[in-house]
C-alpha cells in the first residue's frame, strides 16, 4: 500500500509549491497570498522508487472566522489519515508563534513528523535552520520547492519504512467514473458533494467563492469505483475581478473537460439564470453527459416550483436529453439518485452504435421524412457509422449532405437518441459530402473535337462579321 504524506504549515509557507512539484501537475493553486488553499487536495507522486499519495492542506494556526477555521478542521483530518507529516516553515519569515503552535498540535497527534525549511534558496543552510530546532522536532531540512533543491531528499526522509516482502506495485487502479459538480457560486455544490459522500470533506461555507480548487475525491459506492470533482463557482466574466477567482474558474473548466458526466447544479430558489444556459452550453460544446440537480427544493411554496418547471423547459429545450433531479443537498432529498442517473449517462455516453443498425436506421428515417431539396436537387444520405464514443458521435455520407438544414439534422439526432436509447448525452452528427471525382478536372479533346471547334469559331465569325 501506498504510503500517505499530509504537507502541512502556516499559510503560504509553499506547500502547494511542493505539492506540484512532486506530483508534476498544476493541480493546487498558487499564490503570493496566504489562505489560498481550503481544501484537502490529493496526488499521487514517485519519489527514487517509491509511490505515495500527497495531501495539499490548508494553513494552521491562523483562524479568525469560519471559513479559516474550516480550513484548519481539513488540514487536522489530513494529518490524521496520514502515515508522515511534512511541516513546512519558512526560512525567510523565520520562526513564529504560529509555527509553535502547530508543532505543538503535531506533537499531540503524535504522527511522525518531519520538519522541513522551505524558501530556502541564496541562504545559509546552517544559519538558516539553526532556530528552528527550538521547535524539538528533530533536525530541520533546508529545501526550495519553488527551485527543487533539496526536495527529494526531504521526502525520502519523511516516508516510513517499506515493508518487508510487500508485493511489486501492479497496475494503478481504476478512478472509476470522473464526475464534476458544476454551477455558479453559493449554489451548494460542496453541500451536495460532502452528501454524496456522507461526510464533512470539502469545505462548507454560506460565503460564496468558499470553494477554490478543483478538488477530486476518489470513492466506492457499492462496488462501483468514482471520482467526484468539487469545483468553484463559476460567474460571468464581467463579475469575476480578483485574479485568483479566474484561476478557480480556468481549474472548473478544465474539470469539465476531464469529467465523463457533469453534474449542473442550479438554485431553484433564483430560477434559472443566463449563467446557468452558458454553463450547459460549455458542457454540451465539450461532449460530456449531463445531469441537471436543481438544488434548495424544499420548503419552496407549490407555484414557486411549478415556474422553476415552466423555465427549465422554455430556457433548456436544448438539453431535453438530460435527467432533471430536485433535490436538496442540505437535507439530502433526492440525492441518492444523482449517481444513478450519472451512471446511465456515462453508460450512454460510451455505447457502441452497431453500423447496420444505424444504416436500417437512417433508411427508415429517409423514408419516412425525405431531406429537402437544394438547387432543385434532392439531398442523399446513403449510409452511415460510428465515428466515437463520449459523446458518441455518427457520421453520415451522401450527396449534398452537408448542406442539410439544421431543422433535418435535429430530426436525425433525435431519430438516433430514441432508437438506441441515449439518455444524459449529447449526439454529435457529422453530414459529409462525398467528393467529386471529375471537380476541377478537363476532358482533353480529340483531334477531331478540336478541328469541330475550330470550324464552328469560322462559322460563327463569317456570319456574325
Amino acid at each position: 500500500m501506498k504510503p500517505i504524506l499530509a504537507l502541512v504549515g502556516r499559510p503560504n509557507v509553499g506547500k502547494s509549491t511542493l505539492f506540484n512539484r512532486l506530483t508534476r501537475s498544476r493541480d493546487a493553486l498558487v499564490a503570493d497570498f496566504p489562505g489560498l488553499t481550503r481544501d484537502r487536495q490529493y496526488g499521487e507522486a514517485r519519489v527514487g522508487d517509491r509511490d505515495l499519495v500527497l495531501i495539499d492542506t490548508g494553513g494552521l494556526g491562523a483562524a479568525s472566522d469560519d471559513v479559516e477555521a474550516g480550513m484548519e478542521d481539513q488540514a487536522w483530518q489530513a494529518v490524521d489519515e496520514a502515515d508522515g507529516v511534512i511541516f513546512l516553515v519558512d526560512g525567510r519569515d523565520g520562526l513564529s508563534a504560529g509555527d509553535q503552535a502547530v508543532a505543538t498540535g503535531l506533537r499531540e497527534r503524535g504522527v511522525p513528523v518531519t520538519l522541513v525549511v522551505n524558501k530556502g534558496e541564496g541562504l545559509p543552510r546552517e544559519a538558516t535552520a539553526a532556530e528552528f530546532y527550538a521547535l524539538g522536532l528533530g533536525e530541520p531540512r533546508v529545501i526550495s520547492a519553488a527551485h527543487g533543491q533539496g526536495v527529494v531528499s526531504a521526502v525520502e526522509a519523511a516516508l516510513p519504512p517499506e515493508p518487508e516482502g510487500e508485493e511489486e506495485p501492479g497496475e494503478a487502479p481504476d478512478a472509476g467514473i470522473p464526475v464534476a459538480v458544476v454551477g455558479r457560486p453559493n449554489v451548494g455544490k460542496s453541500t451536495l458533494v460532502n452528501r454524496l459522500l456522507g461526510e464533512e470533506r470539502v469545505l462548507v461555507h454560506d460565503g460564496a467563492g468558499t470553494t477554490r480548487d478543483a478538488v477530486r475525491v476518489p470513492f466506492e459506492r457499492d462496488g462501483e469505483r468514482w471520482t467526484l470533482i468539487d469545483t468553484a463557482g463559476v460567474r460571468r466574466r464581467s463579475k469575476v475581478h480578483e485574479t485568483v477567482e479566474k484561476f478557480s474558474i480556468v481549474k472548473t473548466l478544465q474539470a469539465v473537460d476531464a469529467a465523463g458526466v457533469v453534474i449542473l447544479v442550479m438554485d431553484a430558489r433564483e430560477g434559472i439564470t443566463d449563467q446557468d444556459a452558458h454553463l450547459i452550453g460549455h458542457v454540451i460544446d465539450a461532449g460530456r453527459a449531463l445531469v441537471l440537480a436543481i438544488n434548495k427544493w424544499d420548503h419552496l411554496p407549490p407555484e414557486q416550483k411549478e415556474k422553476v418547471r415552466r423555465d427549465i423547459d422554455r430556457r433548456l429545450p436544448f438539453v431535453d436529453f438530460a435527467r432533471r433531479r430536485f433535490v436538496s443537498a442540505l437535507h439530502g432529498t433526492g440525492v441518492g439518485k444523482l449517481l444513478d442517473d450519472a451512471r446511465r449517462a456515462w453508460t450512454s455516453a460510451g455505447r457502441d452504435l452497431p453500423t447496420s443498425d444505424l444504416n436500417r436506421l437512417l433508411e427508415d428515417a429517409v423514408a419516412a421524412h425525405q431531406p429537402p431539396m437544394v438547387r432543385g436537387r434532392r439531398i442523399k444520405l446513403r449510409y452511415a457509422h460510428q465515428a466515437g464514443t463520449h459523446p458518441p458521435s455518427i457520421v453520415v455520407h451522401g450527396n449534398q449532405a452537408s448542406k442539410a438544414p439544421e431543422a433535418y439534422r435535429r430530426y436525425l439526432i433525435n431519430t438516433f437518441r430514441k432508437h438506441f436509447k441515449l439518455e444524459g448525452t449529447p449526439l454529435r452528427l457529422e453530414l459529409r459530402t462525398g467528393d467529386n471525382p471529375y471537380a476541377g478536372k478537363k476532358n482533353p479533346l480529340t483531334k477531331s473535337q478540336e478541328d469541330q471547334r475550330r470550324r464552328a469559331r469560322r462559322r460563327g465569325r463569317k456570319r456574325y462579321g
